[in-house]
């Protein structure tokens, strides 16, 4: 069932106290917007913490990013660029999340891709998650980063920067979120404890298989390795 103009600005601020909550996001960190039905968007605002987010503060903005309504002083985040080239790039995507997940993160300002194949719900979810090209915030040079790599995945570490994920619709997004921290996590602690040990080629091909079973939109990007 799809929901309403005022549901969704609810799902939005909701999902932005989750982030901070999660300490995923500090200050005015991180990002949502999220496609409407015409073609424009809903936006979280810049200069504020996810935290006080309410649906009064939400933007909505056309593919230019240019406001068409919401309260006076208040303008979409400054990373709304990124955002618009994930649109723009994939007709499937209908919401981005951009936060800074701790250990992901951590990953992300390491220059080390999420690409073991070691985790029997993250084959089937992600696939491998590059690290991509630094881009400075706020200017096209993080969309022209990503670009290349959104045709096959639906997760995206930043350079120095953070995670952005990309979904049908805002939950989908969010728990791709939740999905690259815990596999960063994993991977973190597999590391600490020797190394992760991949799951068989054989056994990879017939997890991605089963996505269809699963019912996952998206993209994935087979077996593929950045390191």
């Amino acid at each position: 069932m799809k929901q309403n103009y005022d549901e969704l600005k609810e799902q939005i601020c909701d999902i932005c106290h989750k982030m901070w909550q999660l300490g995923w996001v500090a200050a005015n960190d991180g990002n949502i917007s999220v496609k409407l039905e015409d073609g424009t968007f809903l936006a979280t605002p810049t200069g504020i913490s996810k935290s006080f987010i309410t649906p009064d503060k939400l933007v909505h903005i056309d593919e230019n990013g240019d406001v068409l309504d919401g309260t006076d002083g208040y303008r979409p985040s400054s990373e709304i660029k990124m955002h618009l080239r994930c649109y723009k790039e994939r007709e499937d995507v209908g919401a981005v999340l951009h936060a800074h997940p701790p250990v992901a993160t951590g990953y992300a300002v390491a220059h080390k891709p999420l690409d073991e194949y070691s985790m029997i719900e993250t084959v089937i979810a992600l696939g491998s998650v590059p690290v991509t090209p630094y881009g400075t915030p706020s200017t096209y040079e993080v969309p022209d980063a990503i670009a290349p790599y959104l045709g096959e995945h639906d997760a995206l570490l930043l350079m120095n920067h953070g995670a952005l994920t990309v979904g049908t619709d805002l939950l989908t997004a969010y728990y791709r979120m939740e999905t690259l921290e815990l596999f960063a996590k994993i991977s973190l602690n597999a590391h600490l404890l020797g190394g992760a040990k991949e799951i068989s080629r054989d056994n990879i091909e017939t997890l991605i298989k089963m996505r269809a079973s699963y019912h996952v939109t998206g993209k994935h990007p087979g077996y593929k390795k950045y390191t």
